[in-house]
C-alpha cells in the first residue's frame, strides 16, 4: 500500500509551522511595539487659551505669563493647599487661576507657565503648574515686565532689541 500523501508532507509542515510560529511571536511584538507608541502619543495635546478651555470638557494645556500686577495668594497658615493668582494666556485673556496644592518654589522666577486643567466659570482650576525658568547657562538674562511679557537683557542689564 503506498503512503497517504498527507503523511509524506509531514516533515515539510512541521518545518512550516515552526516558520510560522517564530513569524506570528514577531508579529504580535511589533504590534505591542506599535500600540506603546501609540499610547505614549495619545496625550501630547497643544496648547490652548483660556477661552477654549471654557468650551472644552477636557483638561486643556493652557500657556502664559504671570500677571504680577494683581500679585498671588497663599497662606500656609490658613490653607497650605490653596494657591491663586492671575495669568495672561497668549492671546492676552486673564483669568484668575486656582491651584490645589502649595506654592510651587520660584513661582516668582518663572519666565512662562504652562497650566494643565479645566475651566469652571470664569476660574480656571489648576492640576498642574509648569514653569519655565531662565536658564543659568544663557548668558543673556531675562526680565519679566509687570504685564507679564519677558524681555532679554543683556549681560549688564541692558536691553536687547531684535
Amino acid at each position: 500500500m503506498a503512503k497517504p500523501i498527507f503523511l509524506s508532507l509531514l516533515p515539510a509542515f512541521t518545518i512550516t509551522y515552526k516558520m510560522k510560529k517564530s513569524a506570528i511571536i514577531g508579529l504580535i511584538t511589533i504590534a505591542i511595539s506599535v500600540g506603546i507608541l501609540f499610547s505614549l502619543n495619545a496625550n501630547t495635546d497643544t496648547y490652548s487659551n483660556f477661552s477654549e478651555a471654557a468650551a472644552s470638557n477636557k483638561e486643556e494645556h493652557v500657556m502664559g505669563y504671570w500677571d504680577k500686577s494683581q500679585g498671588t495668594y497663599y497662606d500656609a497658615v490658613k490653607d497650605a493647599n490653596h494657591f491663586s493668582f492671575h495669568m495672561k494666556d497668549e492671546k492676552g485673556e486673564i483669568r484668575e487661576v486656582v491651584y490645589n496644592g502649595t506654592k510651587p518654589q520660584d513661582f516668582e522666577k518663572s519666565e512662562k507657565l504652562v497650566l494643565i486643567g479645566k475651566m469652571d466659570k470664569d476660574k480656571f482650576y489648576a492640576s498642574k503648574i509648569l514653569m519655565k525658568c531662565p536658564s543659568k547657562y544663557n548668558d543673556n538674562l531675562v526680565e519679566i515686565n509687570k504685564d507679564g511679557k519677558v524681555d532679554e537683557v543683556g549681560k549688564y542689564g541692558e536691553k536687547k532689541y531684535n
